[in-house]
């Protein structure tokens, strides 16, 4: 491990880290199941699905041999004027999974790249249609949409992570989510003002992600879509953490379909979408949408391209996940997840210092109050034998699905006894 470990950590710099005081990143060997083995010999129970990507667990060996033939063939090749079998087989079934006539698919590399594609789809289908004005987006508080530029700018400007950049992004609106009557008022008052203006509402459905896990009914989501077609607005759905199960269907949008017509225009996707195994995202639009960029003007085309969007090895791994959802009972699994987090974490919101506990399918955050090391915690939640990161005032749990029951139960302990012996110091 020496050989390697000092010398590389010299020329890396680490995501959301500040490298002069961090706890040192813990050096990873292997993976398999739920497990992360470190190269000390360690093994830890991994919490957080690896950013939330890992639904299968780790080294699944239908995913494995999937991307390992694809190697044999092709492992990559441009995706403008060739097209190649693994992307048009996942665009075929992600349409058929999807809700309505969610049907065109886009891909990309990363989640954040999958909503810019979604913004530029969505300016681009007004100015198609001849209402240039329509260039603004609505976002809501709490809501994380990613970490480019344009991304950032969609991200609570306050209790977000990206302050610092504020005035050198563009200007967009933000709202308070509608989950009240008066909120709900409120939302369709901004819509109604500045209707003339606003392109698109962009939401992650029933739970809003990095920007503290706050969570809303599908009652909210209903709402949102109402609004957005009673005033000529596009409705962008975020489903890169609650897609594929997270949030205990196979897309959170589900949800409040039951409630009536719920088809977000463009929906992005990522995290999941290989099983955690390679690096893919997809912006999804209907059909309305799509046909807008339809003319014989070369101008009216959507003008972006990653050089590595469609990768083959990529979408062969995403075909072999969606082969394990069709095959193993991952929803029900979610479910069995969701009622042990429940029970388990309970208890959490009677330690002093703790907030809220939130669950909802695969995913529970408890919220603290009061002073917060992150720091400590980051490094105590390892000596107990499990992979956990809070973040802000969140320490939380989205494990794999396929985590057994006694291993989840090691993971609710950890938090319960972290937690239990914050509450000394404060």
């Amino acid at each position: 491990m020496s050989d390697w470990l000092n010398p590389g950590l010299a020329h890396l710099w680490l995501p959301y880290t500040q490298m002069k005081t961090a706890p040192a990143p813990l050096p990873v060997a292997a993976s398999a199941g739920v497990r992360l083995k470190l190269a000390d010999g360690r093994e830890l129970i991994d919490g957080i699905s690896s950013w939330w990507t890992a639904c299968h667990g780790y080294n699944h060996p239908h995913i494995r041999e999937a991307v390992a033939a694809q190697l044999e063939t092709l492992p990559h090749v441009m995706f403008a004027g060739l097209v190649h079998e693994p992307a048009a087989r996942l665009a075929s079934r992600l349409a058929a999974l999807l809700p309505g006539d969610l049907e065109r698919v886009f891909f990309t590399e990363s989640g954040s790249v999958s909503v810019e594609v979604a913004l530029k789809m969505a300016i681009q289908y007004w100015r198609n249609r001849g209402r240039a004005e329509k260039k603004r987006i609505v976002c809501f508080r709490h809501g994380y949409h990613g970490d480019t530029f344009a991304t950032m700018a969609l991200c609570d400007p306050e209790d977000g992570m990206h302050t610092l950049f504020a005035g050198s992004m563009p200007e967009q609106i933000l709202a308070e989510l509608p989950d009240t009557p008066e909120m709900a008022a409120a939302f369709d008052r901004l819509l109604a003002t500045h209707a003339e203006r606003i392109a698109a509402v962009i939401i992650e459905p029933l739970v809003q992600g990095a920007g503290g896990m706050q969570m809303h009914d599908a009652a909210t989501l209903a709402f949102i879509a109402d609004a957005c077609r009673r005033h000529e607005v596009l409705l962008i759905a975020d489903e890169i953490m609650t897609g594929f199960g997270r949030s205990g269907r196979m897309f959170a949008c589900e949800e409040a379909a039951q409630l009536g017509d719920f088809v977000p225009d463009i929906l992005c996707l990522s995290k999941a979408l290989t099983g955690g195994t390679l690096p893919l995202a997809a912006t999804v639009a209907r059909r309305h949408v799509f046909e807008a960029f339809l003319a014989d003007d070369p101008a009216a085309a959507l003008m972006h391209g990653p050089t590595y969007m469609a990768n083959p090895l990529a979408c062969a791994a995403a075909n072999a996940s969606l082969d394990l959802f069709a095959g193993e009972p991952r929803l029900a699994q979610v479910a069995a997840i969701e009622a042990q987090l429940r029970d388990d974490l309970a208890s959490c919101a009677e330690i002093r210092g703790v907030a809220e506990v939130r669950v909802k399918g695969a995913i529970a955050a408890v919220e603290l109050a009061g002073r917060i090391d992150l720091d400590a915690m980051r490094r105590r939640f390892p000596e107990l034998g499990v992979w956990i990161r809070p973040f802000g005032r969140i320490v939380y749990l989205m494990p794999p699905f396929v985590i057994g029951g006694g291993d989840l139960a090691t993971l609710t302990g950890a938090v319960r006894r972290v937690l239990t012996e914050r509450a000394a110091t404060l």
